[in-house]
């Protein structure tokens, strides 16, 4: 990766996806151990959001939605 003039760098999409960072989600670098750390911003989304936020666009399924529906519902 390579620092731009303004001090952004960019992730790397494998990286995003595996950590868990979608478009919109609110970082903080963070000094650690003489290392800087991009993390989640703890202010943020919900865990319920962010787990939501890491799982989008993951499934595959041949099923149709109604045989999804019968599957989580029963009779």
């Amino acid at each position: 990766m390579r620092l731009n003039s303004k001090g952004q760098v960019t992730i790397p999409a494998n990286l995003r996806r595996q950590f868990g960072f979608v478009e919109g989600d609110e970082v903080d670098v963070v000094a650690e151990d003489g290392q800087l750390r991009i993390v989640h911003r703890e202010a943020g989304k919900s865990t319920g959001a962010r787990i939501v936020g890491k799982m989008r666009g993951r499934a595959t399924t041949e099923m149709t939605t109604d045989e999804l529906m019968d599957l989580l519902r029963g009779d």
